[in-house]
């Protein structure tokens, strides 16, 4: 018939695949352990959890809910993440304070006022163990996207639940491929 072989070829690529597929899960090969192998790829990428690629210590920008306006903004600046989390005296996280929260408080008594007056309460968080792609769509899912987003334990997960472990703002998940 002179016709090319391309039923028999695609039958020997899909027993290739279902192959494949069945030796990985016998051998429990997770998706954890495709990131750790490819990770240079767009699916690694993909699969990156936001602790791997969140900022820890001393980087996150976190204040005292009385701390005064005045030193919250000396101490936006310095963090570079555009926002402040306000902690309550067990680390957990009350609230944020973003540019935008500042000029929605603008007024001449701005600077004296502390900074839970100002704060946006129950501030949008994600967990550490958290997709870095489900970090992504957090950050944009709703009418008003956020640039960063703070990292809180999480039951059974690092740190006490609801204490702030790290900030991921979205130049990180650009920075690692994602986007």
């Amino acid at each position: 018939m002179g016709l090319a072989p391309t039923t028999s070829t695609t039958m020997q690529m899909a027993l290739g695949d279902a192959l494949a597929v069945a030796l990985l899960k016998r051998r429990g090969f997770t998706e954890a352990d495709f990131r750790d192998f490819h990770p240079g790829g767009r699916l690694g990428a993909r699969l990156r959890r936001v602790r791997d690629v969140m900022h820890t210590g001393d980087a996150i920008p976190l204040a005292k809910a009385d701390l005064p306006m005045a030193r919250a903004l000396v101490l936006m600046t310095e963090k570079r993440f555009g926002c402040l989390g306000v902690v309550g005296d067990d680390g957990r996280l009350l609230g944020i304070i973003t540019d935008g929260d500042l000029r929605r408080a603008m007024g001449p008594d701005l600077l004296s006022r502390p900074v839970n007056e100002v704060m946006t309460r129950a501030p949008r968080t994600i967990g550490p163990d958290a997709l870095a792609a489900d970090a992504l769509y957090a950050m944009n899912a709703h009418e008003r996207p956020v640039t960063a987003l703070f990292v809180v334990g999480r039951e059974g997960g690092v740190g006490p639940e609801g204490t702030v472990v790290g900030i991921l703002h979205i130049h990180d998940l650009l920075r690692s491929g994602l986007a």
